[in-house]
């Protein structure tokens, strides 16, 4: 008995946090209330269609139909649910195989409930199916209308043909807000006994763009690495060093350097030493001083355009190997022929 608990416990442990922490109810999903609440409705109405979830990564569309499903068909999951990742799985054999064979079989239920009786396929990343395997979906979609029900899951919505599009209630997912996700955030850390600060938690979702899959997953990194170190408290620039991005406020340095130039060469001196010691690439300093000037009122709209549209020129050099030490010095001469 006391080994099988030990082996339950390893097993628990083992399990990526981004599983673990997926919602198994509609009720424990965060953000999209009216979505969510609609999608209740069609469930306790027994009306439920078939549905598009569209949306930025890690705004919980795949969540909600998981939870929805487990909901639904509770120990009959793995029966009456088909999951597919359509980027993997996307050609057209997979819809005549795969999903016809799986409409096509037989539902047996013991209850009244009708939705326990129809089956669900979960087509994820549906954005990257081949147009010929959509065309295909489209009749297999009317023909097992009264046994089966799908559910398409994209990014980008003007990937699905329009002939899908019309045969399922479409719902949009929207970024999620670090109000709503730093509740989620603070959930977390206290079962899994970790101390994040209020700036680290704003960190961390920043790092991520409000990707809720990708800020679980760095709070799992993040446990990992003070589990051998004397680290209590996770502050900002814990979270910026561990995960190698720049800090605001280096970034905000550099940006003084280049605006208060008194030589060419010490200024590169300057910078040069710290994304040497910082190890920040030079493409990453591109893309954060594009973030900074926007707020910075020292330039002019027309001077923004102009810096921003050299720096895209310079990042597009690093692209094809140019060499850093000759972009960083055309990089200071951008600031010093603006600022002239």
């Amino acid at each position: 008995m006391i080994i099988e608990e030990i082996s339950g416990n390893k097993k628990k442990q083992n399990i990526p946090w981004i599983e673990k922490y997926r919602p198994s109810t509609l009720d424990e999903v965060i953000s999209h209330e009216e979505i969510v609440s609609t999608i209740k409705k069609f469930n306790e109405k027994n009306r439920l269609p078939n549905l598009l979830l569209y949306g930025p990564p890690g705004t919980g569309k795949t969540s909600t139909i998981i939870a929805l499903a487990k909901q639904i068909y509770q120990n009959k999951y793995n029966q009456m649910v088909l999951e597919l990742n359509a980027s993997d799985e996307r050609g057209i054999n997979t819809v005549r195989e795969t999903i016809k064979g799986f409409a096509e079989s037989q539902s047996f239920t013991f209850t009244k409930d009708k939705n326990t009786s129809i089956k669900l396929v979960i087509l994820d990343e549906a954005d990257a199916m081949t147009a010929a395997a959509q065309f295909a979906l489209r009749r297999i979609i009317e023909k097992y209308a009264k046994t089966t029900r799908f559910c398409f899951i994209c990014n980008h919505i003007s990937q699905i043909i329009p002939a899908i599009q019309s045969r399922c209630t479409r719902f949009k997912f929207k970024q999620i807000g670090l109000n709503v996700a730093s509740l989620r955030i603070k959930q977390i850390c206290d079962q899994e006994n970790i101390n994040l600060d209020d700036n680290a938690i704003r960190s961390v979702f920043e790092l991520c763009c409000g990707d809720m899959r990708r800020v679980v997953n760095m709070l799992q990194s993040l446990s990992l690495s003070i589990q051998n170190s004397n680290t209590e408290m996770i502050n900002s620039s814990y979270v910026y060093q561990f995960t190698g991005m720049a800090h605001p406020d280096l970034i905000k340095q550099i940006l003084e350097y280049l605006m208060n130039q008194s030589e060419i060469s010490k200024t590169y001196s300057k910078i040069k030493t710290i994304l040497n010691e910082q190890g920040i690439s030079l493409q990453l300093l591109l893309t954060e001083l594009s973030v900074q000037l926007q707020g910075l009122n020292v330039f002019n709209d027309k001077q923004k355009c102009d810096i921003i549209e050299r720096m895209a020129e310079l990042e597009y050099r690093l692209s094809i190997c140019c060499n850093d030490s000759i972009q960083l010095l055309s990089l200071i001469g951008i600031f010093n022929e603006v600022l002239l």
